[in-house]
């Protein structure tokens, strides 16, 4: 069944705002991968807009909005549940070492308490402690048992929740999400939501990081009759949350060193150290548990909230320390986005256009994938003319993704047909591609033209898409498939599972058997693979590719190495116009001309080597090919005038001069 919302990302945020959609007739899937290391667990609770000291007035309003929604929220999931999410209006205390330079900040109340009422309101503090401030209106909330609460919430509201699913792309196609490709296969909805946390930037070139935080958590002692804690102590880089458990959390560090796992002694010594300097009976105290867990830290360490690139996927990431405090009210503003359509005016401010400087770009030109010692031959004499043409797209474009793999050029080539490597390598460069397919029976056999073919290129920076190319059959087809992903392996590729699958069993016109592709792809699909079919164009074979798991379609323009250009137009638009994966369009295609019209039609990419090879300057067609690949795609993003059976006067027949 395909949910109508989608959600990738299994912490609190996600469930939240799963919940809120549920609750509203949404149906919805949840896709979670390793709860225990989201930021959920990297948490303590802490509902403190007010000690945090927030400098952004919106994200100051932000927080205090969900603040306030807090007590109502956490009511209806312990209704729903029988799960209490231990909210508790508690206050916050922010004791100092040092006079205060100024008043508090802040909308919200704060009171200053002198030393001596301060050790009154909460004994057992260090004598260091001169003062401190008092939140009242600042709160906690037991922030594991949250997270039951909201997902017993969500499976008794009938919503799914996929366990240890990892998301490895999101499948676009015309500024739409189609899928998403996992560890389990493609799973599709109408409508997507990004609250993947620190790993969020590796589905979209959103600037998330991770950021771990280590934390323990002691235990009071059975001779202790009553909590001595009664409130947060909010100190100069450590916090003490006390549970009505008995359980006292202390936290958390911040340290910018990646999805490095497990507690450290650094990390652990620290935060006791300034735990017992500011509450020295904890030194005696049974430690009870240590984790840590991963922050989505943003540049300005404000979310990302809103709309994105793509109509049907909504942005809710990047929450870094206020992830709890902001669940409820995130999941009510995406509610109200993806429902009805209705945009809050804070969110604005929390839009991800706001890291971007300068003007949205389409792919453009040549990626120097180039070579291991660094230098870019020059394919033409006059390589001072083609940098000129590097210029910025004025229309915004998404990528290329296929099965998660992102590509800025949309210009793929090959290895076969070229006089020597030197030239082969020229044209790759000049291309500007970044896939580049590979016979893996050639290179088997070292066939003339491919000796030395993996020294030749630096594959570091350009991606290898093994082919089938010699098999006749579908169990050849695999055999070799499998050869080309070890072959992909020893390049140091270890991830490439693609393979461009051909089954060509006639050898005068070399035209695919749609049979033995579909029987291959079906078994290859099976095996992981991600299938780049080359087929007829036939649009009822495509649509059954695309059903069985392809993550591309090639149909021809014409038969290969013919440079006939496009003979197969409408079916090739007909199968443009009904994939939700990348079309690739793929052999015939003789000139500039013919492969910027083949973008027009709206194809997602190009795959073109006889008309490069046998050119008689191959490096500069390979250049021309990558023009004309950019200019189709910007003409088909532009939109093409109407076209009438009449004339139509450019310049005005009115008000001139007689």
């Amino acid at each position: 069944m395909t949910s109508d919302v989608l959600i990738i990302g299994g912490g609190v945020i996600g469930l939240a705002i799963a919940v809120e959609l549920k609750l509203r007739g949404t149906n919805v899937t949840v896709l979670c991968r390793d709860f225990q290391a989201a930021a959920t667990y990297a948490a303590a609770g802490m509902l403190a807009p007010d000690a945090e000291i927030i400098q952004d007035e919106m994200m100051g309003k932000l927080c205090r909005r969900s603040r306030a929604l807090y007590p109502e929220w956490t009511s209806k999931l312990e209704d729903l549940t029988g799960i209490n999410p231990g909210y508790w209006a508690c206050g916050i205390l922010a004791p100092v070492y040092q006079p205060p330079k100024s008043a508090a900040a802040g909308d919200s109340p704060a009171y200053w308490l002198d030393q001596t009422a301060i050790h009154q309101y909460q004994p057992g503090l260090s004598n260091d402690v001169i003062g401190g401030w008092w939140y009242p209106e600042d709160a906690q909330v037991d922030n594991r048992a949250l997270a039951q609460a909201l997902r017993t919430a969500a499976q008794s509201l009938g919503i799914e929740i996929k366990d240890n699913i990892t998301v490895a792309g999101l499948i676009q196609q015309q500024g739409q999400v189609i899928g998403v490709q996992t560890n389990q296969g493609v799973i599709r909805a109408g409508h997507y939501v990004l609250a993947a946390g620190a790993w969020s930037s590796e589905l979209l070139p959103l600037p998330v990081t991770p950021r771990k935080g280590q934390m323990l958590s002691i235990r009071l002692p059975d001779f202790v009759p009553e909590l001595p804690l009664r409130r947060v102590l909010f100190g100069e880089n450590i916090y003490i949350v006390p549970r009505r458990d008995r359980s006292i959390i202390l936290g958390a560090t911040s340290e910018d060193v990646g999805f490095a796992p497990n507690n450290t002694p650094a990390g652990i010594q620290s935060l006791l150290q300034q735990a017992i300097r500011l509450y020295p009976q904890l030194q005696d105290y049974s430690i009870q548990e240590f984790w840590w867990g991963f922050r989505p830290a943003t540049p300005d360490e404000l979310p990302i909230l809103g709309t994105s690139h793509c109509a049907n996927l909504t942005l809710a990431t990047g929450h870094y320390r206020n992830g709890i405090l902001l669940a409820p009210v995130t999941a009510a503003l995406i509610a109200d986005l993806i429902c009805e359509q209705k945009s809050d005016s804070l969110l604005s401010h929390f839009h991800y256009s706001r890291f971007h400087t300068q003007p949205s770009t389409a792919p453009m030109l040549t990626h120097s994938a180039n070579f291991t010692n660094g230098d870019r031959p020059s394919p033409l004499p006059n390589s001072k003319l083609l940098n000129a043409v590097e210029v910025n797209s004025p229309l915004p474009d998404s990528p290329l993704v296929i099965a998660g793999k992102t590509f800025q050029s949309r210009l793929m080539t090959g290895t076969g047909k070229y006089r020597s490597i030197a030239e082969m390598q020229q044209s790759i460069v000049a291309s500007g591609c970044e896939i580049v397919t590979v016979a893996v029976r050639r290179v088997q056999t070292k066939t003339p033209g491919h000796e030395g073919l993996a020294e030749a290129l630096d594959w570091s920076k350009i991606w290898m898409l093994p082919n089938t190319a010699g098999c006749q059959t579908a169990e050849e087809a695999i055999r070799v498939a499998r050869l080309g992903r070890e072959m992909a392996k020893l390049l140091g590729q270890e991830d490439n599972n693609f393979v461009k699958l051909e089954v060509i069993p006639d050898p005068k016109y070399l035209l695919p058997d749609p049979i033995g592709t579909l029987q291959a792809a079906e078994q290859l699909v099976k095996e992981g693979f991600a299938v780049l079919p080359y087929i007829n164009a036939d649009p009822m074979l495509a649509k059954r590719l695309e059903d069985v798991g392809c993550a591309t379609v090639m149909p021809l323009a014409s038969p290969i190495g013919s440079g006939q250009g496009l003979k197969t137009t409408a079916n090739i638009q007909i199968i443009i116009e009904n994939a939700k994966v990348p079309v690739v369009v793929d052999a015939g295609i003789g000139s500039p001309s013919e492969a910027s019209q083949a973008m027009e039609l709206g194809a997602d990419a190009l795959l073109i080597n006889s008309a490069i090879a046998l050119a008689q300057n191959a490096p500069a067609m390979a250049y021309a090919m990558n023009l004309a690949t950019i200019a189709g795609r910007l003409a088909y993003l532009a939109g093409r005038m109407p076209i009438k059976s009449y004339a139509s006067a450019s310049s005005p027949v009115t008000g001139t001069i007689n």
